[in-house]
């Protein structure tokens, strides 16, 4: 399916995100989500495209998102949480995607625990951003709005 004016870039967030700006500030900073998702906005916004800005604790509606994307965005950025390095279920529905995605973490996985370091996510995704704090979604949106530009 071509991409229309109207589709919008999907964010999709994974457990424990709506807990920014109190969980591990020392790790994930002080910002809230919702402040993510404002200045996701204005980023996409710059961009002339909307976005779609969801977050979820539940694995299989994590899965659901993924797959409605397939025909109502143009891009995907996932930011799947601890689901990165345990589900099989994401991988598989990204793989199912013919638009662009993109893993999208906080922190830099790889200078983290050893388990953070394996991530299924990346097996079914365009490319990955990680360890720019807030400053990731810009990046990834920037780099969504030039994939399919």
């Amino acid at each position: 399916m071509a991409p229309t004016a109207k589709q919008p870039i999907y964010i999709l967030n994974g457990p424990n995100l709506n807990m920014l700006g109190t969980r591990e500030p020392e790790i994930y900073g002080h910002e809230t989500l919702a402040d993510l998702e404002a200045a996701a906005r204005t980023r996409a916004a710059s961009h002339g495209l909307e976005l779609v800005f969801r977050q979820s604790n539940h694995e299989g509606e994590l899965v659901a998102w993924i797959q409605e994307a397939r025909t109502e965005a143009v891009a995907l950025i996932l930011n799947a949480g601890a689901y990165t390095h345990t589900s099989v279920a994401i991988l598989d529905a990204l793989k199912s995607l013919s638009i662009p995605s993109i893993e999208l973490h906080l922190s830099n996985i790889h200078r983290r625990e050893s388990f953070r370091s394996h991530s299924y996510v990346s097996f079914g995704v365009t490319g990955i951003i990680a360890g720019f704090g807030p400053r990731g979604y810009d990046l990834a949106v920037d780099a969504a709005a030039g994939m399919i530009g």
